[in-house]
């Protein structure tokens, strides 16, 4: 795959222009919209959201993750860190402490408070991550620069803020906005004042209908437009509901419009940088399923809300101080075939290790397809750990839905060049890996109650899309060879004039003429 940086800096007016630097650095990022999702409805699109992004700036057509743990968490710290997850460490919410075989949550710290929230809410912090993020960079080269990330979930806004950033996420009971005392003493007085006006209150009221008259649609199927007559389904029952529908966007467009006036984004020389994680997007398609009307109905509403978006920064700061990234931290699996029943699956598993090893509980947990096994029980009965992973990993493949199985041995001690081995090795970081890592065979997903579609595969659906650049010195340009999305932070890094710790300075240097 090509470099991101070596196709942008072939095209920008001046080679390797560094003199005039983007002020402000607005990282959009729609969750679980993938590059096909986008091209499907792109004929409907209005010419003020995606395809303005696209046709005014240097969009590429082969975007690809390289690692099979398509989640949000994983994703995000990609695109923020410029390493693959076997580097970052971010690779699922949360995972299984072996001492303890307690789970930790990737975000969640007890040591702290949320800031506007009940009691015993709100309580997250970037304890958990481990490599510096862009804005940790930007501040340490940068100490006037703002690094903000607003999302609809805690996790996303706290992975995507980094360690020394700010974060606020949407509090989906009440649809209000939040931090924790890891980022400050109090909630920002403009907040509590935003917070208490309940700007929410009036999209409750209004509810959710088609955006666009029925035959413009490509999906058929859908689950609230009352057989697709675009019946309005009247107000939401309650915020939660408001939030997971199209209209968690509005709500998150709408709070990030005000503080990039409130914190005053982008009025100085030193570089800014603010995340938005659209969070809402991949709940809708959880929810409905990616081949629904109403997946595709929230991609229309997003796409005006992100016209919206950027009408409102370039009313702020100039076209040509302000760098728009505009991606997803995967796509959402497509024509789903069937599902794998993980809890039955965990159940098997454990008596089939039973029967080999004696009674006991041998499965701790299996969180995102990784088995996390007991190993205290397999030390206890003098076990070799290596042997009882590959066990459960040969019994493993005899269940319907898993194609791919590897152990943490093989992957911690092994080296896999290239192909399907590549990708989940990738994707695992050994003090947090499960001992057994499965993939699912095309088209199959966890089951999971309530949910449609879901990611977390190394296939196209998940690994594939979209990426745009925008404003600043950037040209209209289309780009058709592939490139990896662990690129995105270092070519932010370089244009913005900071480095990451995955950054080859030197190479760079003889490569740029700097």
């Amino acid at each position: 795959m090509r470099k991101i940086l070596t196709l942008l800096l072939l095209v920008l007016p001046i080679v390797g222009q560094a003199q005039k630097k983007p002020k402000l650095v607005v990282n959009v990022v729609v969750s679980g919209v993938s590059w096909n999702l986008l091209q499907r409805f792109g004929p409907n699109l209005s010419d003020e959201g995606f395809a303005r992004f696209a046709s005014e700036g240097m969009t590429f057509d082969a975007a690809y993750y390289s690692y099979m743990q398509t989640n949000t968490p994983t994703g995000l710290a990609t695109l923020t860190t410029g390493a693959e997850p076997s580097m970052h460490g971010v690779v699922a919410p949360a995972w299984i402490e072996y001492v303890t075989n307690g789970r930790v949550d990737l975000t969640a710290d007890p040591s702290e408070q949320g800031l506007g929230t009940g009691a015993g809410e709100g309580a997250h912090s970037p304890l958990h991550l481990v490599m510096p993020t862009l804005g940790d960079r930007l501040l340490d080269h940068s100490p006037g620069s703002k690094v903000i990330s607003v999302a609809g979930d805690p996790i996303s806004a706290v992975v995507a803020g980094g360690q020394r950033g700010r974060a606020y996420w949407m509090e989906a009971g009440r649809a209000t906005w939040h931090t924790s005392t890891y980022y400050a003493d109090r909630l920002p007085a403009w907040i509590v004042a935003y917070n208490t006006d309940r700007e929410a209150s009036k999209y409750r009221e209004e509810g959710w209908s088609m955006a666009r008259p029925k035959g413009q649609y490509i999906n058929k199927s859908n689950t609230i437009f009352a057989g697709g007559t675009g019946k309005k389904i009247g107000k939401f029952d309650n915020y939660n509901a408001l939030t997971h529908s199209p209209f968690g966007n509005t709500l998150m467009v709408d709070f990030a419009t005000r503080l990039v006036a409130e914190e005053k984004l982008g009025q100085d020389d030193a570089t800014d940088i603010l995340t938005i994680c659209f969070d809402p997007t991949r709940w809708v398609g959880e929810t409905y399923g990616a081949a629904s009307m109403e997946v595709e109905d929230m991609v229309y509403r997003l796409d005006i809300d992100l016209g919206r978006l950027a009408k409102a920064i370039l009313a702020k700061v100039q076209l040509s101080d302000v760098l728009f990234v505009v991606t997803a931290d995967h796509g959402l699996g497509e024509g789903i075939r069937d599902r794998f029943n993980v809890a039955q699956f965990r159940t098997i598993l454990n008596s089939f290790l039973g029967a080999q090893f004696g009674v006991g509980e041998w499965v701790i947990d299996c969180i995102d397809r990784e088995i996390y096994l007991n190993r205290n029980l397999v030390y206890q009965k003098g076990l070799n750990l290596s042997d009882v992973q590959t066990r459960a990993a040969t019994f493993a493949l005899q269940f319907r839905g898993v194609s791919h199985v590897l152990t943490a041995t093989a992957l911690s001690g092994g080296y896999f060049g290239e192909g399907w081995g590549r990708q989940m090795q990738c994707s695992f970081y050994p003090r947090r890996g499960g001992d057994v890592v499965l993939n699912l065979m095309p088209g199959w997903v966890e089951e999971r109650e309530g949910t449609k579609s879901l990611s977390g595969s190394m296939y196209d659906y998940d690994t594939h899309v979209p990426l745009m650049f925008w404003g600043w010195q950037i040209p209209a340009i289309h780009i058709t060879e592939p490139v990896d999305m662990v690129q995105v932070a270092p070519t932010i890094a370089y244009l913005i004039g900071v480095t990451l710790p995955m950054m080859d300075n030197d190479k760079l240097s003889l490569e740029y003429g700097n």
